[in-house]
């Protein structure tokens, strides 16, 4: 009686799982073909790229040092 019992639970559990893995493989296809009707039917327009100075990335970099040296100040103002 216990051996059928068990084996009606793998049964249930193989049909359960089988279940959700076909769901989730037809649900893939399903987008893979949604975005290429969107891709299809909606391009995307292209970006007009702009290039940043140089001296750009000097001021983020004092920015970020300048940001820094005020979080430990005021983490040791905190203990003080």
């Amino acid at each position: 009686m216990e051996i059928n019992l068990i084996t009606e639970a793998l049964k249930f559990m193989m049909l359960g799982m089988g279940v959700v893995f076909s769901f989730l493989v037809i649900l893939i296809f399903v987008l893979k073909a949604q975005g290429a009707l969107l891709t299809k039917y909606f391009p995307e327009k292209e970006k007009e790229t702009t290039r940043k100075p140089q001296n750009s990335s000097a001021s983020n970099q004092t920015a970020k040092v300048a940001a820094i040296v005020a979080a430990v100040q005021h983490h040791k103002n905190l203990k003080g």
